[in-house]
């Protein structure tokens, strides 16, 4: 679910009660059209990423991809191998028996499209990121236990610090904090 970016000069923070309140706040910042907010909580939360309107992740097509292109060459490096390139008959095997291709068809496809699902998660979070300015809030820090936060970017175009200040307020938030990058 995380939407933050690099180089972010200012994140504002706010804390909320539990996961109704912060999904009703998620809801409200998508509607007004904050679009660089992301929702932080101990657990998943069924509906977050709906509330948040995020669009399904595309790792799932990217990995299909990987998966086709692997099969593909594994198949294909096999069949050139065994026809083409040294072409020998064992025991009245044909060039071409494509039975015996498929455990390592099946392997490099389950491979490829484990690799691409990895490296496509880590380039689309864009990640690995060691520091980010949520990290210097003291509030922050009960996010694994018992926190829920909304954080909004001062990178988004909707951004003004005392009127989203005054927004998340409004929508249930306290503890409201600026946070800088350092």
């Amino acid at each position: 679910m995380s939407r933050l970016y690099h180089d972010n000069p200012e994140v504002l923070l706010a804390e909320f009660v539990n996961p109704a309140a912060l999904i009703k706040a998620a809801e409200e910042m998508r509607d007004i059209g904050y679009t660089k907010f992301d929702c932080h909580s101990p657990f998943p939360i069924h509906g977050m990423d709906r509330a948040m309107g995020l669009t399904r992740s595309p790792i799932g097509w990217l990995a299909g991809l990987a998966a086709i292109i692997g099969c593909s060459a594994a198949f294909g490096l096999q069949w050139w191998t065994h026809a083409i390139d040294y072409p020998l008959v064992i025991s009245g095997k044909p060039f071409f028996s494509f039975q015996a291709y498929v455990p390592v068809t099946f392997a490099l496809g389950v491979l490829l499209a484990g690799f691409m699902a990895l490296f496509g998660m880590l380039v689309l979070n864009k990640l690995p990121r060691p520091h980010h300015p949520l990290f210097n809030s003291d509030n922050f820090r009960s996010v694994t236990d018992d926190g829920f936060f909304v954080s909004v970017e001062s990178s988004d175009p909707k951004y003004e610090r005392a009127k989203t200040s005054a927004l998340l307020e409004t929508l249930g938030g306290k503890n409201i904090e600026v946070l800088k990058d350092e």
